[in-house]
Order: structure tokens, then C-alpha cells, then sequence
């Protein structure tokens, strides 16, 4: 039974053997597969910010009645041009029942107190004209006098004024809604026959028309924080409008804001730059436009290609692989600078005259399709 097991441990033994010899035999008659290697060049780099945002006017006002009333005319259409005065709309003034009825009440109160007032004044009068009161009485009922006119002056004006808009107007009176700034009309939210509501201090009223300069636009747009630190006012910046791709609009950094708004989990500033627009291109406020603004240029700077870079899965460190005599590649760490996204600057760990491995190469039919 011992030989038994001995034979069969010594079969066993011998194909193992086989099967090595075999593999290592199959694995050097293998061709060593090659790669495509590139050398590291001298290049300018310049990074960007791109900020995304819209184009809008610098200067736009929206304007709003004083009273309420219901829009008697419209005198505009949006897309006018119009110059500061120009009329743009009329309210006509509806009075409110209860408003009217409170200040006829005044009237008829402040009436009373004018005439007790009065007949007092004028028996105080002729007692002092008489020597039978002293002068200090009769100057206390003139106050008295007066103070009662001055009451029932201000409670009669408020009452023309809610019944009929202003203190001269008619039965239909209208409020006139001018133009407080030359302009182009944008918009005109309100239809004759809508009822508006007078802007105060508790109320911000009801927009009659939205006038804005469009010969001088500016760009409102948002950077991340990781850019923010490198943009300063005065910077000039590039405006790419999403309706005119085909055209670049010079444009100064005039705004950077002091505190962030945290947006889907990154922080956001806002920026604002005047455009300079010329006569012959038709711009439209509203815009969704983009600012390509350069955060950092060096020229004559050593550098790879980005795709050349690799990166450790544990410790998430660049390197690259360095062909070495013989066809073998080194694993060298490297030092990155400058980036533009295409080309990266190399600081350390690769010297000029070393090829470095693509190792992302593309296939053979890419590689087929390129060569066609």
C-alpha cells in the first residue's frame, strides 16, 4: 500500500512539473507587448475660469403707481424707445368706500371744531378789544382758530385725494406713470383694465412697466470658491453670449462678492463685469452667457501631456512610467505644476530626453481609423 502511495505521489509530482516547465516556457515564447512612448516639451500654459451667468442691463427700474386705480391706457408697447418724462400709462382712480366715508367723517369733525373755534375766536376779539381779557387769552383762542382751519384744510384735501387722486383733478381723474429714465420698455406685466396697487412702505406695489439702458450691459455670472481668491476688480475677462457664439465681447471685472452662497453642495460667488457691446450686434437683456477669465499663464514651461499621468489607487499620487534600457518602464512619482486641462507642467521626476509610456493607448481599430 506504502509503493501504491509513493507511485501516485511521484505521478502527481511529475506533472506538476510538466505544467511549470510548460507555462514558463509558453510565457517567455510570448512577444513583449510594446507601447507607444512621448517625450516631455517646453510649452505655454494659461489656465482659465469659466463663470457661468446671464447678460443683463447695468441700469433697469421698474415703474410702479403711487395710487390704486385700475389702468385706464397703456401708451407704450415693450421693445419702445423711450426718453425720461415720456408718458407711459394712465391709472384712473376707483375710491374705496370705506376710505371715502372715514374722511367725509373728518371733514364734518374738523367742520365742528373750526366753528366752535371760530365763534370763540371772535367773542375773545371783542372782549380784548374792550380791555375785559388779557391779551395771553385772546392770543390762545386765535391759536385755537387757526389750528381748527388748518385741520379742516388737511382733512378736505384728503378727501379729494381719495376720491379722486389727486388735490385739482376731476371726477376721473388719472395718475400719470412717466418714464424716470431713458431706456427700452423689457416688459409690461399689466393690461388695461388691471386693477394696481400703489407702492408703500408695507406694500411693494404692482409693476406697471420695466424700463432698463441697453447701451450698457453687464455680466452677472458665479465662480467657485476654488477661483474666487485669484479674480481681482479691474481684471479684463472674455463674454461668450449662448445666443452669438460666433463673437467675444471684452468685458472689466468690476464686482467680486465678499460672501459665498452654498449651491448643490459647493460654495458660489457672484461676479459682475461691464460689457463692452458694439453698435452692429443686436443684444437682448437676459442672455445666458459665459466669462473665460485667465487665472494663471506661464510661458516656456517643461510639461507632458495630462493623459500621460497615472495615479496610485492608495495613496492618489501622480506618477509616470519612464522607459528604461532594455524596453522595461520605471515607475517615477512626479511633481505637478501648471495645468490647462490638456498639458501639465512637470516640476520634478522627469528630465528632458526621457520617454514616457502612454499607457492609455487607444486600440486597434481606433488606432485603424486614425490612420484613415
Amino acid at each position: 500500500m506504502n509503493k501504491s502511495v509513493k507511485i501516485i505521489l511521484g505521478i502527481v509530482v511529475l506533472l506538476l512539473l510538466v505544467y511549470v516547465l510548460k507555462y514558463f516556457k509558453d510565457a517567455n515564447s510570448k512577444d513583449i507587448e510594446e507601447f507607444k512612448v512621448e517625450a516631455p516639451f517646453y510649452t505655454s500654459i494659461n489656465t482659465k475660469a469659466v463663470a457661468t451667468g446671464k447678460l443683463n442691463p447695468e441700469e433697469e427700474i421698474e415703474l410702479k403707481p403711487q395710487i390704486s386705480g385700475i389702468v385706464d391706457e397703456i401708451l407704450v408697447e415693450e421693445g419702445d424707445v423711450v426718453k425720461k418724462g415720456d408718458l407711459i400709462a394712465k391709472i384712473r382712480v376707483v375710491p374705496n368706500e370705506q376710505s371715502l366715508v372715514s374722511a367725509s367723517s373728518r371733514i364734518k369733525t374738523a367742520q365742528l371744531s373750526f366753528n366752535n373755534a371760530k365763534t370763540l375766536y371772535n367773542r375773545n376779539k371783542s372782549l380784548f378789544e374792550k380791555g375785559v381779557i388779557s391779551k395771553q387769552d385772546f392770543e390762545n383762542s386765535e391759536l385755537s382758530f387757526n389750528q381748527s382751519k388748518e385741520t379742516l384744510a388737511q382733512a378736505q384735501n384728503d378727501y379729494q385725494i381719495i376720491k379722486r387722486g389727486s388735490l385739482s383733478g376731476g371726477n376721473a381723474a388719472n395718475t400719470n406713470i412717466v418714464a424716470q429714465i431713458p431706456g427700452t420698455i423689457l416688459e409690461i406685466p399689466v393690461r388695461e383694465g388691471d386693477q394696481v396697487i400703489e407702492s408703500n412702505n408695507f406694500n411693494a406695489g404692482t409693476t406697471i412697466a420695466t424700463i432698463a439702458d441697453m447701451s450698457a450691459m453687464i455680466f452677472e455670472g458665479k465662480v467657485d470658491e476654488a477661483e474666487v481668491g485669484k479674480l481681482k476688480e479691474g481684471k479684463e475677462i472674455i463674454v461668450v453670449l449662448g445666443a452669438i457664439n460666433d463673437k467675444e465681447f471684452p468685458a472689466t471685472l468690476t464686482f467680486v462678492a465678499p460672501k459665498g452662497i452654498e449651491e448643490n453642495g459647493a460654495v458660489q460667488f457672484t461676479i459682475k463685469a461691464d460689457v463692452k457691446l458694439d453698435e452692429l450686434t443686436n443684444v437682448r437683456a437676459g442672455y445666458s452667457a459665459n466669462a473665460e477669465i485667465d487665472i494663471e499663464a506661464k510661458d516656456s514651461v517643461f510639461a507632458i501631456r495630462e493623459a500621460l499621468l497615472q495615479y496610485n489607487r492608495i495613496t492618489e499620487k501622480p506618477f509616470v512610467e519612464i522607459q528604461q534600457e532594455g524596453g522595461r518602464f520605471k515607475k517615477e512619482n512626479v511633481e505637478l505644476g501648471l495645468s490647462d486641462g490638456i498639458n501639465v507642467e512637470i516640476l520634478e521626476g522627469v528630465e528632458e530626453g526621457d520617454k514616457i509610456k502612454v499607457w492609455n493607448k487607444a486600440s486597434k481599430d481606433n488606432e485603424d481609423e486614425e490612420k484613415k
